[in-house]
């Protein structure tokens, strides 16, 4: 399980939770700019990871400039030399510096929606290929069966609406490139849909906003298609989503590894205990969808606001001058809402509205101001759990490797010897006089060689020999208990081998165009020669450098005529409306769309140039 971390603090905590893995930006060159971290910060998350046998990922997947390369190399061998164990990219001029080896990930912003993508990444060296979100459980099959890399696939959190690395609007409304981990969200704003002689279908709608992902009820099923990492979205969220998240997929990660423990196994070490019970609706999200995961669904989009509604409590029985009644949802347990929470609804207009609880008695919640167009029948959603969130800033979770303490004397003292769940060994073995003890010292030495206190270490069992008739006094007891604890802790981090970059297929690749368009993201010299090694006969620059006319700003699965029941596969076009279709900013700005129905896709074009 691969949990994100906005910086070395979250990192731990997610550790802590139970992650895997996590991945976190470096300093810069990251796909969220807004998350860097300097190298001391990462080389920190390491040590404490590392003891757990969890991995640490850090995303260099933006292109790169021509002038940034030496920068890059110089920051890969940094990360290298502080036991990072993968990078995750998009730019292939990496492959063509000097590196250290260590571990390659494509990112997602590679575009990795095809077998073939996949097979060229994998001959060209990388050690695991983040998939595209888009991709069903048959597609993610017929991928995981043609190559021998580990498949990674997103899990949880938010959605772009376009495929990743495919996504131009930013960088061309606001000069901010999704490329480089400037991303605007042109995808949340509000659009009207028009049709060719400008008649609106839709009005002032969040067209392009989806909701979030959430696909823990098909876990099961993604392992059975070939996915070994489960990626939880948000380098950008809070503390309260880390853990919350994390410990939920823990969770339910665990209960089929148990059920099926003859296929399946951890790829970490130590068992997490939570002071919570973990529910993803208590964090931000938007609604949730699996996506594509079983096919083509309307539950995709959140047309209506790009915020986070939370989870649902129940609806208006009545509302009063001063007071809001709810109603529980039918079947679920008791409301319970807190002074401090955040209510929200849905209005006649179908915008999103919220309010703050100054106080409640049972069913009936006292706002700090009454929303004045809150109707009796209207759904309420709580997307802020006071109590939740309190509990979650405080310590709540500690993660512990189980280990087997032996005390046994020896012919010239004692021996104690501490071997964790891995079958790793540590012994402190002391030359000292024996004391025989005048009464039993078996109670005492247990607690001593108990108190394992802020060590990642917990005792499964503790085995005295026959040495509870000897007097040990209990500081020296502690002191040669945190002497063994320190020698297993540093024999686990020295014997940790982080993953090593897999060489390039001895056979020469093939990329799949000869003429590569904008879409290949080619920003330097470095990814130039990489692809004409590779077959390439013409390769167009970089969107970022240089705008091609008639560009294609997004590729998306989402489609609109699905969304509103006019796709010409399953449902009738209405006569009203002529094509082609556009989506209008409130500025005036039309962006045309244009309907893929062999390949299923809809195109958002930049607007027409007069």
């Amino acid at each position: 399980m691969l949990s994100p971390a906005r910086n070395a603090e979250s990192g731990i905590e997610a550790i802590r939770h139970g992650a895997d893995a996590v991945y976190i930006g470096g300093p810069s060159f990251g796909a969220r700019a807004a998350a860097g971290n300097s190298v001391s910060e990462i080389e920190h998350l390491c040590r404490f990871a590392h003891q757990y046998k969890a991995k640490v990922y850090v995303a260099l997947n933006t292109i790169l400039w021509e002038d940034e390369l030496g920068e890059a190399e110089q920051l890969v061998r940094q990360l290298y030399d502080i036991h990072v164990d993968a990078l995750i990219i998009q730019d292939l001029s990496l492959l063509k510096l000097d590196l250290p080896p260590i571990a390659l990930h494509a990112s997602t912003q590679m575009d990795n929606r095809s077998v073939e993508k996949a097979c060229f990444l994998e001959n060209a060296g990388f050690s695991q290929i983040v998939l595209a979100r888009e991709l069903s459980l048959k597609e993610i099959k017929e991928i995981y069966q043609a190559v021998s890399v580990p498949l990674e696939a997103f899990v949880h959190g938010a959605l772009c609406v376009s495929y990743s690395g495919q996504c131009y609007a930013s960088q061309y409304c606001f000069g901010r490139s999704a490329n480089r981990g400037r991303c605007a969200q042109f995808c949340r704003l509000k659009f009207d849909l028009i049709d060719s002689d400008g008649k609106i279908v839709i009005k002032d709608r969040h067209l392009l906003s989806l909701r979030d992902m959430n696909r823990s009820s098909s876990l099961e099923e993604m392992m059975d298609a070939g996915v070994s990492s489960f990626k939880i979205e948000g380098r950008l969220k809070d503390l309260s989503y880390v853990k919350n998240l994390t410990a939920f997929y823990r969770t339910e990660i665990d209960r089929i590894i148990q059920r099926r423990s003859e296929e399946f196994e951890r790829a970490s070490d130590g068992t997490s205990y939570f002071t919570f019970t973990p529910v993803p609706e208590k964090s931000f999200n938007r609604g949730f969808t699996d996506y594509f995961l079983h096919g083509r669904a309307r539950d995709v989009y959140s047309f209506n606001t790009p915020k986070s509604i939370g989870m649902y409590v129940g609806n208006v029985k009545q509302v009063n001058k001063k007071s809001i009644i709810i109603g529980n949802p039918s079947g679920s347990a008791a409301l319970r809402i807190s002074a401090g929470d955040g209510l929200c609804f849905f209005n006649d207009q179908g915008d999103l509205e919220g309010f703050r609880v100054n106080s409640s008695i049972g069913h009936e919640i006292f706002p700090s101001g009454m929303p004045g167009r809150l109707r009796a029948g209207m759904q309420v959603y709580r997307n802020l759990d006071s109590e939740f969130e309190k509990l979650l800033a405080r310590p709540s979770a500690d993660r512990k490797i189980g280990i087997h303490i032996d005390l046994e004397d020896t012919e010239t003292g004692f021996r104690l010897t501490m071997q964790d769940e891995t079958g790793l060994i540590a012994s402190v073995e002391k030359v000292c006089e024996k004391q025989m003890a005048r009464s039993p010292q078996g109670d005492n030495m247990q607690c001593q060689l108990n108190k394992l206190g802020d060590t990642p270490f917990k005792a499964l069992d503790i085995r005295l020999h026959s040495c509870g008739k000897f007097f040990i006094p209990s500081s020296v007891l502690s002191g040669w208990r945190r002497e063994c604890t320190s020698a297993l802790l540093e024999k686990r981090l020295s014997n940790y081998r982080a993953d090593r970059r897999r060489k390039e297929a001895s056979a020469r690749l093939v990329v799949s165009e000869k003429h590569l368009s904008y879409l290949s993201n080619v920003s330097n010299a470095k990814a130039a020669a990489f692809y004409r090694e590779h077959g390439a006969e013409s390769i167009s620059p970089a969107f970022e450098l240089q705008q091609p006319e008639q560009a294609v700003l997004m590729f998306c699965r989402h489609c609109l005529k699905y969304a509103i029941g006019i796709c010409p596969r399953s449902h009738h076009f209405p006569k009203k409306w002529k094509e082609p279709f556009a989506l209008r900013l409130p500025d005036g700005r039309n962006f045309p769309l244009e309907f893929d129905c062999k390949n299923c896709q809809m195109k958002v074009h930049a607007p027409q140039k007069d």
